[in-house]
């Protein structure tokens, strides 16, 4: 039986995790450490906050002690604590340095001191930098352009380092585009979908030429699951989605889900730096028996239905982006 930290684990992907592992008989325990920012909340947990094997701790993964203390107590960890928005990272970079990767040094050197027996850390495809042709495999050379991804970099380097030098037992994940219901409305699917909703137009930067591959949120927590169960410490594992789409069809694809024409898009200057094209080669994870499961039009429909029935929850967020939502109203009902 195991007792598992889970780092972030109230954010969009954490919490999806966190409920996939209490659905296993063999998990005695699961703890979330997570600070409770404006990218995650209590209500994220849905009704998991009623289970008793769960226990949620409010913190920041840059407090030693606390980390510490909270490792000593567990037997794995899955490391998903970070930030993670772009556009953030271009005002906020050492904000992002601070967090992404002393945070994880501090999770890597408490894990070295209490043996902790699988220690997964959670990066992004963005490490690999934009590829105009062919995809990026586990051994591909890192070379991120934006801070964020740099951040993330960085970090994948400390946990293979403290593998390495001190045999911590890590894996590193590298996943494609996340989307589905509940993520916050600065991404670009649930930044569309909202402002559509409210009878907003959306803002399509460049020429929408932009590729990227979408992974069901579900689909990488499937994923994460097989690591921390069977993946080789040492190994990497990219995480990837069925589905590959430049920023103009998934627009197109969004238009068709809410009803809405191409009048309603905005057609703005580039953002910085915004890499072309993202790609990855997902065989290693293959192996362990990973494959996508959720069709992406079924998945952007049931997200498109969550954000239309769920207003309660985005609307705050969209007037005050960057505050935290703790308070926001516990959903037990659906589960979310």
């Amino acid at each position: 039986m195991e007792n598992v930290l889970v780092t972030g684990g109230a954010g969009f992907i954490g919490s999806r995790f966190v409920k996939r592992l209490l659905a296993s008989d063999d998990i005695a325990r699961v703890t979330v450490l997570d600070a409770l920012t404006y990218a995650g909340h209590r209500s994220n947990l849905g009704a998991a906050m009623l289970s008793d094997r769960l226990n949620l701790v409010v913190g920041n993964i840059l407090d030693e002690n606390l980390v510490d203390d909270l490792v000593a107590a567990h037997t794995a960890i899955v490391h998903l604590a970070a930030e993670s928005h772009v556009d953030r990272s271009f005002l906020q970079g050492g904000h992002f340095l601070s967090t992404n990767v002393l945070g994880t040094h501090i999770l890597l050197d408490a894990a070295r001191r209490w043996d902790i027996t699988k220690f997964v850390h959670v990066s992004t495809d963005e490490v690999y930098g934009p590829l105009l042709s062919g995809s990026a495999s586990e051994d591909a050379p890192l070379r991120p352009t934006v801070p964020y991804a740099s951040s993330k970099a960085a970090s994948d380097l400390v946990a293979l380092s403290f593998s390495r030098t001190y045999g911590v037992p890590v894996c590193i994940t590298r996943s494609s585009n996340n989307f589905g219901p509940a993520q916050h409305p600065e991404k670009i699917i649930p930044a569309f979908i909202t402002a559509l909703l409210k009878g907003e137009r959306v803002d399509l930067h460049g020429d929408g030429g932009h590729v990227r591959n979408w992974l069901w949120v579900e689909d990488n927590c499937q994923g994460l699951e097989l690591v921390l169960r069977h993946g080789m410490p040492g190994e990497i594992y990219n995480i990837g989605g069925g589905t590959d789409l430049t920023n103009k069809q998934l627009t197109d694809l969004i238009l068709g889900q809410l009803g809405a024409d191409w009048d309603q898009v905005r057609h703005v200057e580039d953002r910085p730096s915004n890499d072309r094209r993202y790609s990855m080669t997902w065989d290693k994870i293959a192996g362990l028996g990973y494959s996508p499961i959720q069709d992406f039009e079924e998945g952007l429909a049931k997200t498109v239905c969550w954000y239309r029935d769920h207003p309660d929850r985005w609307a705050p967020q969209l007037r005050n982006p960057t505050a935290p939502v703790a308070a926001i109203k516990l959903d037990t009902a659906s589960g979310e």
